[in-house]
């Protein structure tokens, strides 16, 4: 396997280094880390919404929107 060298600042290494099992290396941490966190298109269509659901949720948004423009 290659390997690649980094520079990470103390404090996340400091992170790291608390996220780290006593059998686990650094590659170990970084790759459990990343595969945990997924993306937001990944929840798309998940959630099934009833109509009233989804005519609250327009009119929050439309809210949302007026307070943002003024």
């Amino acid at each position: 396997m290659s390997t690649k060298t980094i520079s990470i600042t103390k404090d996340v290494y400091d992170m790291l280094t608390m996220e780290k099992g006593d059998n686990e290396s650094f590659s170990d941490v970084i790759s459990r880390l990343v595969r945990r966190r997924s993306k937001l298109s990944d929840s798309f269509g998940k959630w099934e919404m009833t109509d009233r659901e989804i005519e609250e949720f327009k009119s929050e948004l439309h809210s949302m929107w007026e307070e943002w423009q003024v």
